[in-house]
């Protein structure tokens, strides 16, 4: 059974136009490997090798997009609730250790980007923090050992 990736429509647009940008890089990689097959002997071919190689990443990151597409279930904030923190909310936690605020979106994998404060859900902190409510504490296991976090606000 395929994995769901859950995602706003936001992130699911991004995928698609990341798809169409792949997909524009087969020609362009099929003349790197015609140009260096014209060079003569395959067996010691460094930019025939090294094109080859760069096909197989691409189609490989063209079926994951094309997987995470197929398998997207696009999330709608209208319908969400801020009882609890879920996908698409947005969370101020407390940090009690470093006694700091923090402000994240729970997104799906695929939007994650810590910089801009969007969590993915399957972290360590976002999984602590899903299924929670307003003045909960709650803790998670990180790398560098237990944060204890105070949830402060649920919003969307």
């Amino acid at each position: 059974m395929a994995e769901v990736h859950y995602m706003s429509q936001e992130g699911l647009e991004k995928l698609k136009k990341e798809l169409e940008e792949a997909l524009a890089q087969r020609p362009v990689i099929a003349a790197q490997i015609a140009e260096a097959r014209e060079k003569g002997d395959l067996s010691e071919n460094a930019e025939y090798e090294s094109a080859r190689e760069a096909q197989g990443l691409l189609e490989l990151k063209i079926a994951n997009l094309k997987n995470m597409i197929t398998n997207a279930k696009v999330l709608d904030a209208s319908q969400l609730s801020t009882d609890k923190v879920q996908m698409l909310t947005t969370v101020v936690v407390e940090n009690l250790s470093a006694k700091t605020k923090m402000k994240f979106s729970i997104v799906g994998e695929s939007e994650a980007d810590f910089t801009k404060g969007k969590l993915a859900a399957t972290t360590p902190i976002g999984k602590a923090l899903i299924g929670h409510g307003v003045g909960e504490i709650v803790e998670a296991q990180v790398p560098a050992g237990v944060l204890k976090f105070k949830i402060l606000e649920i919003s969307l």
